[in-house]
């Protein structure tokens, strides 16, 4: 189930095994991300997400935005 968490909670739960995925353009991507996320532009993550996703470990998804 999708939830919004805090920055903490981000970083316990990396550090407990997650994945964290940013589903941001490709470009936007290159130019600044996390290190160590998971790059699946949202437009690609139905296709892409099993071949690429631990179904055995929770997912992070993030998306940075300035509209």
């Amino acid at each position: 189930m999708p939830a919004e968490i805090r920055r903490d909670e981000v970083r316990r739960l990396v550090d407990r095994g997650a994945q964290l995925v940013e589903v941001l353009p490709s470009p936007e991507y290159e130019e600044d991300h996390i290190p160590g996320a998971i790059h699946l532009p949202l437009r690609k993550i139905e296709t892409r997400a099993v071949e690429v996703l631990d179904r055995k470990r929770a997912v992070i998804v993030y998306c940075w935005d300035t509209a």
